[in-house]
């Protein structure tokens, strides 16, 4: 029975090893990464919506997503309109 005992007891272990493996990878990519997913559909709806009233160079719009804290984030958006 203790035979048994260690061969299972391993087992939790080393899926608990994994488990604390993996959280650690996914957050160092989270650290990494600099923008939502979502920030490349955000920024073509924003140019959709613009360009219907102005036209402008997609190039000429910057929008950046900073992050202040944990609850709150800032939308800055750069438009370098024609003369």
């Amino acid at each position: 029975m203790a035979l048994l005992d260690f061969f299972l007891s391993r087992n939790k272990n080393t899926a608990h090893v994994a488990k604390e493996r993996l959280q650690i990878i996914v957050a160092e990519q989270r650290k990494f990464k600099s923008e939502p997913d979502y920030l490349p559909q955000l920024k073509r709806e924003i140019l959709s919506v613009i360009c219907k009233y102005v036209n402008i160079d997609p190039h000429m719009v910057t929008i950046q997503l900073e992050q202040k804290n944990e609850d709150i984030s800032v939308l800055e958006l750069n438009i370098i309109l024609p003369d």
